[in-house]
């Protein structure tokens, strides 16, 4: 074929590359092992992303040059070098691993594996693949010699196993426990009952106030100090609230923030008084240890509460692991501003575990004081070099091979800090005043090449790999990769990120707790007695969808108790925001970029709504316990799940026993008209108007639900209650779709994985205690609504009625993703009439006909890689304009060095992802075929033709070509 365009698509590549945005999806997906050196030191690998594609730079030179990009599954977020040939990169919302040929540049396997993997490690003898499995708790052992066999599954014991590494024999690996708690516990308080909440403790004239709630957290007072008005007996007393309290683990007494000792009602003689058995305990296991050769499990406690990477250091063989603890048992937002979190270094021996110390990485110029926070205040202090030294969002951390020098990444202060082996600063080789050195944007991947003398930086937000001289710790260049990312995400993710320029102390973001834009599975008491009540507006929002209500709306008291962190996911256009819906929109937490994270100055509107459009972006993945046609499971097993004894004088289950398996089908009838759970009165999707469960948009007027017109920002107001059964009493009506990302605490069970659980405070353990609080009949109804609550993604929902006679108000749409998407299947010549992988690529194909989903194609083809969109029944259309094919022909012409992996992709995604990288219009063989970059939306094909194809463009490799005219 001809390598000339002609004229006309010239000129249409340069008008759509001024035009054209990618078609992109976020999740938001976190970085967890994103950057690789190959064994013999010849190849640096690195995952892209939001461009679903491993990046391969050859070190020929002493520098990396792009040699291949070659597509994977859906977010990769990890890749490791089995060998010199062979590269494993784990797809998060794929939930797969793509086995790679470094040789060929494709995917030669895919491994299907359990929700959200995180990384994967080689070890033992023989070899295994050990892959975590975040979404499930679990460790998935395979055999690489066997991998089309079934993974050996092994439990870890904590919540959200991350970040993996290897003992030096190999006779150990470690898993980074990434939700692993910081012993916190919710005391019951602030309910007027105890429908599907624990009892009110912090009430209990037993206790340790005598019923004081509440209670005091400066001896007898209160800091700030709690105005008049907010006394008992005042014209706006402080409503009874929960309280945190977390156990010491020195001599295991549960104490509060005033040192007041709860260990009675916790796990003492009085446990049962806050809905606990006796001995009921919170164990905080940071880092899994696993045998190799038996898979049994030991665990490394009492380090931090987010544990984000670990390494094991080279000489001593200590497990070292970084990440953050929270202080979320202080209370009040002015006690905690800008120092509620501390980044720090955790330290171990495998042989003997229980002899951990923790070190803060931020220790040497930071001490955390009110008066250096307050000095934050003026701008002509040295606030901003104090910034520059913090280190913030700690994701990867590598050791020298003599041990005397580690390097750990700061994904939020955009740097990389120096510490010896006790985690204390070190001095930079080249500069003796700094302990750290500036990289690019966002990094999150380390990758030491001592041959060289380098060090290799993934900067995930800059799109680029910085090259670091050992010799002098200090950047050489970077270079760059194509990041389909729209501008829009680039700005917004400084906001949410950077913690130099959002925090006092340049250590916190808003991250910091919506970590990943999601949660950090804690609650925090972010009230001030010297605040403000802030009035509800009842023509602004939908009160009860205007009906009865049993109960008054208050307004929003400044002491609001403790409320657990609420994910960011499509949060834009469900306004308004907070537990308690008092923000009316994104714009009102301006304010917390000052109070409570201490920077010296709030977002410009600019700034703040390019937050609001990051924001905007993030979706739901898909959820794990819906099938792939994203239904709703009529039989879904409920391991940890456990009947709350409401009806064992029934002849029903014991409190404490196994939930049967429960129907999501029958879940949802029972939720919805005619059924009528909340007291006989209304059904639960009244309410948790579907399909997301939040509350509706709309009010009822003259017998009629009408929307409520948008707010003067823009904002949506949905839904807020007074029936909650809580002292704040008025609250926003909350979804559904992220429930079983909080399971892990149930009051039956002697042992628990987290201290909060559902409703706003945490304070409902579980599922099963919550529903149990409406008029279910028996625990099979308990457990069909709890299977409907897990598969509760959004889409494929009915939706509501304008009619109020159907009882179902409308409410807003979701933005998640449907259960087939990152689904693959890959053909090598050994499979392509395998029954399974037949079956599973018709069902794609089926989905896609439908219109649910989209479906691209991988292959290779005269030794060339290449890209496939599905077009519908049967045909593919392949990256080069002129030619099409079938799905039939590229399964059954799939050889080994041959192969074709079909990937399920959301729709809009396709075509860009199959045809059109760039997105300029050009497809991108095309592009190839006439010297144009495919990764490069303003590149134009050279005057005079092409001269030479490096291995790297004929791979897809961005900016590896060279012309007569240069290139």
């Amino acid at each position: 074929m001809s390598r000339n365009l002609p004229a006309l698509v010239f000129c249409f590549l340069v008008a759509a590359s001024l035009t054209a945005q990618p078609a992109v999806v976020n999740w938001e997906s976190p970085h967890v092992h994103p950057l690789e050196l190959t064994p013999d030191g010849l190849r640096l690998l690195a995952v892209n992303t939001v461009d679903a594609r491993l990046e391969v730079f050859a070190l020929d030179t002493g520098l990396p040059m792009a040699v291949a990009s070659i597509p994977v599954g859906l977010d990769p977020v990890s890749v490791r070098a089995r060998s010199a040939t062979e590269a494993w990169v784990v797809n998060r919302v794929s939930d797969s691993i793509s086995v790679v040929d470094l040789t060929t540049f494709h995917v030669k396997r895919t491994l299907a594996v359990r929700d959200e993997p995180a990384d994967v490690v080689f070890a033992g003898s023989p070899e295994r693949a050990f892959v975590s499995s975040e979404g499930t708790n679990e460790i998935l052992v395979f055999d690489p010699a066997n991998p089309a066999a079934a993974p050996v599954v092994v439990p870890v014991g904590g919540l959200a196993p991350r970040a993996l590494a290897v003992s030096g024999d190999r006779t150990r690996v470690f898993a980074a426990i990434f939700y692993s708690g910081n012993g916190t516990t919710i005391l019951g308080g602030g309910r007027l009952n105890n429908m599907g909440a624990v009892p009110n403790v912090v009430s209990d004239p037993l206790g340790p106030y005598g019923g004081v709630n509440p209670p005091p957290n400066a001896g007898t007072e209160f800091v700030p100090p709690l105005r008049a008005e907010y006394l008992p007996g005042g014209t706006t007393p402080a409503p009874a609230v929960g309280l945190i309290v977390r156990q010491r683990f020195t001599d295991g007494r549960w104490l509060d923030d005033n040192a007041a000792n709860w260990t009675p009602f916790v796990s003492g003689p009085q446990s049962q008084r806050s809905g606990r058995p006796r001995n009921w305990n919170l164990p905080d296991r940071d880092v899994a240890m696993i045998d190799t050769a038996t898979l049994a499990v030991t665990h490394a406690q009492h380090l931090m509460n987010l544990v984000m990477g670990l390494a094991v250091h080279p000489t001593t063989g200590r497990v070292t692991v970084i990440g953050t603890e929270a202080t979320n048992e202080i209370r009040f937002e002015p006690n905690v501003k800008s120092r509620f979190v501390r980044v720090t270094l955790g330290r171990f021996h495998p042989t003997t575990p229980t002899l951990t110390t923790v070190a803060d990485l931020n220790a040497g110029h930071l001490d955390y004081s009110a008066a250096q926070i307050a000095a934050q205040a003026d701008p002509a202090t040295a606030a901003p070099a104090l910034r520059a030294k913090s280190l913030g969002d700690p994701r990867a951390i590598v050791w020298t091979a003599d041990g005397t020098r580690g390097y750990v990444a700061g994904l939020g202060s955009d740097n990389v800090v120096v510490i010896n082996e006790l985690g204390q600063r070190l001095p930079l080789l080249g500069n003796s005043a700094a302990t750290s050195f500036d990289v690019g944007q966002g990094p999150t991947g380390l990758a030491l090449d001592a041959g060289r003398d380098r060090l290799y930086v993934l900067n995930r937000f800059g799109a680029t790999v910085s090259v670091v001289d050992l010799a002098t710790e200090s950047v050489l260049t970077h270079r760059s990769f194509f990041d389909p990312s729209p501008a829009v995400w680039r700005a917004g993710r400084r906001h949410l990120y950077d913690t130099r320029a959002t925090s006092g102390l340049g250590q916190v973001s808003c991250a910091s707790c919506h970590v990943d834009g999601r949660m950090d599975r804690l609650a925090w008491d972010l009230g001030d007695p010297a605040g403000d009540v802030k009035a509800v507006d009842g023509a602004v929002h939908n009160l009860n969808n205007g009906l009865p209500t049993g109960a008054p709306f208050t307004d929003f008291h400044p002491m609001k108790g403790p409320m657990t962190t609420q994910t960011l996911q499509d949060i834009i256009g469900k306004e308004p925001h907070h537990w308690r819906g008092d923000r009316n929109g994104i714009e009102e937490f301006n304010g917390a970029f000052r109070g409570l994270l201490g920077d010296d100055q709030e977002l410009t509107p600019t700034e703040m709504q390019e937050f609001e459009d990051l924001l905007a972006s993030i979706r739901y993945p898909p959820n794990p316990f819906r099938p792939i046609d994203n239904t709703l499971p009529a039989s879904l097993e409920l391991p940890g799940h456990f009947a709350t004894g409401r009806f064992a004088n029934q002849g029903g289950l014991a409190a404490g026993a196994p939930l049967p398996p429960g129907n999501a089908q029958n879940g949802l009838a029972i939720y919805r008209p005619p059924r009528l759970l909340d007291a006989g009165a209304r059904a639960c999707s009244g309410c948790h108007s579907l399909p997301t469960g939040a509350g509706g948009d709309v009010t009822l007027q003259n017998g009629t639900f009408i929307g409520i017109p948008p707010g003067p920002l823009g904002e949506a107001h949905l839904q807020l209650v007074s029936t909650d059964g809580s002292t704040n009493r008025t609250m926003k009506t909350p979804h559904l779709r992220n429930q079983y990302q909080k399971v892990g605490m149930d009051l039956t069970q002697v042992s628990n994985l987290a201290g909060f659980g559902f409703s706003h405070d945490g304070s409902a353990d579980s599922l099963a205690r919550f529903l149990s609080g409406f008029q279910v009949q028996n625990d099979q109804e308990i457990a069909d609504l709890v299977a409907l609550m897990l598969a509760f993604s959004g889409s494929d929902m009915p939706t509501g009625s304008f009619d109020p006679l159907d009882g179902e108000p409308p409410g807003p749409e979701s933005l998640d993703t449907h259960a087939a998407v990152g689904r693959a299947v890959t053909f090598d010549g050994t499979n392509n009439d395998d029954p399974a992988a037949v079956v599973l690529l018709s069902q794609l194909r089926t989905l896609a006909d439908a219109g649910a989903i989209e479906l691209v194609a991988r292959a290779r083809a005269s030794g060339l890689p290449r890209g496939y969109r599905y077009t519908g029944a049967g045909g593919l259309q392949s990256d080069r304009s002129a030619e099409a094919t079938t799905t039939e022909a590229l399964r059954t012409a799939a050889t080994a060095a041959n192969e074709v992996t079909f990937l399920a992709v959301p729709t809009g995604t396709a075509h860009r992802l199959a045809l059109d990288r760039d997105a300029d219009g050009v497809f991108d063989r095309d592009e190839l075929d006439a010297c144009s970059d495919p990764a490069n939306a303003a590149s134009l094909p050279p005057v005079g033709g092409c001269q030479l194809f490096t291995d790297g463009f004929e791979s897809g490799g961005a900016g590896a070509w060279s012309s007569v005219t240069g290139g």
